[in-house]
């Protein structure tokens, strides 16, 4: 008879949760274009389930009806904005020329430079970039052919994405029932709150990421435009989307202004305010917007949040980088109510000032009592 798992030695144990973890994430990765779009939708469906559940109600449209309409309103959203970044982009390529000017005026001072300090005449320069120059040429039809896949690849991602949205948001009370009746039915309690909890932290969460989305585009965009810079509304919504990406969406936005400052500004002096403008805002950011907007939704320490990204970006790419505070969120609702997982819990959401009084308070005791058994 084999013996229960917490009576099982701790190697065993080790080397059980090892090949779990292991075999989970083989499955995470073999399954990532199914499990990718598919938690999009989730986060699309809880999102939108407001909006159809309102037509639902207001209207009398039909469940399949409100879904939809619900998702072109989404689309529709999303295809201004990528418009809207299109043209600026298009408007971008008119400053190529410029871009040209002054990488040659750059390059000719970095000759300079190399040529003084470490003694490389120019000719031996020019032959290692010409070399360079053949090679990337070389390999351009390999480029130009991932490109085109990885393009008809993120449209056919964004196909299966709203059509998982449309069915999710369809069928959502089978999918209920079927997350209650799976489990047995003294968890059923349980299982319902942790769903609703889920919709409601995740619903607030996105709101809250959108809201400061906003409000660090908008902000980028006022002073960029106030100190004279080129595209400033282009690059303030890069700044705002790529801020979604905790810690590492702020440095790759500062380096795409940086570069895109540089082909178009005559002066300097910009790109230094273009980097102190972005490192201002995310210092503003990080204390007061993300704690105040984003952080009273979903309680995760930094640790946890930085792995978290860098863990999904090993595993799923780009779209790992966004999905990983959203699973983490997840995960944390569930450790938190069940009774065997909430050390997990407890590990990943913040350190709480209540819990630190409580771990100081009994020595306050005991001191008091030693004073006691001295004076008497």
């Amino acid at each position: 008879m084999p013996l229960p798992l917490n009576k099982l030695p701790f190697y065993q144990k080790l080397a059980s949760v090892l090949v779990s973890l292991i075999a989970i994430g083989y499955l995470v990765i073999l399954g990532k274009e199914i499990l990718s779009p598919l938690i999009f939708s989730c986060l699309f469906s809880i999102l939108l389930l407001p909006l159809a559940s309102f037509m639902e109600r207001r209207f009398g449209f039909r469940r399949g009806l409100a879904s939809i309409l619900a998702i072109l309103l989404l689309v529709t959203f999303i295809s201004s904005i990528i418009y809207f970044v299109g043209m600026q982009i298009s408007d971008l390529a008119d400053d190529w020329p410029q871009f040209k000017i002054q990488l040659n005026s750059s390059l000719a001072s970095i000759q300079h430079w190399i040529a003084f300090k470490f003694h490389i005449n120019s000719y031996k320069q020019l032959t290692f970039l010409k070399s360079a120059a053949s090679k990337a040429l070389d390999s351009g039809t390999t480029v130009l052919g991932t490109t085109i896949i990885s393009l008809s690849s993120f449209i056919l991602f964004l196909i299966f994405t709203f059509i998982y949205t449309l069915f999710l948001l369809t069928f959502r009370r089978l999918i209920m029932n079927f997350l209650i009746s799976v489990f047995l039915e003294e968890n059923s309690i349980v299982v319902h709150d942790i769903v609703e909890k889920v919709q409601q932290i995740l619903r607030k969460y996105i709101i809250g990421l959108f809201i400061e989305m906003c409000i660090v585009s908008v902000v980028v965009f006022i002073a960029f435009w106030a100190f004279g810079i080129k595209y400033a509304a282009l690059l303030a919504i890069i700044t705002g989307l790529l801020n979604i990406i905790p810690y590492i969406g702020i440095f790759s936005a500062m380096l795409i202004s940086f570069l895109i400052t540089f082909a178009t500004a005559a002066a300097t002096g910009k790109l230094f305010l273009v980097v102190v403008t972005l490192v201002i805002t995310h210092l503003v950011d990080s204390n007061i917007l993300l704690p105040g907007i984003v952080g009273s939704k979903v309680k995760i320490n930094p640790l946890i949040t930085v792995l978290g990204v860098v863990l999904g970006e090993m595993i799923w790419g780009i779209s790992g980088m966004f999905l990983s505070i959203p699973v983490i969120a997840v995960l944390k609702i569930i450790f938190d109510r069940v009774e065997s997982l909430k050390p997990w819990g407890v590990l990943l959401g913040e350190e709480e000032k209540t819990a630190r009084l409580k771990t100081i308070q009994p020595k306050v005791e005991l001191d008091s009592t030693v004073v006691i058994k001295s004076d008497n």
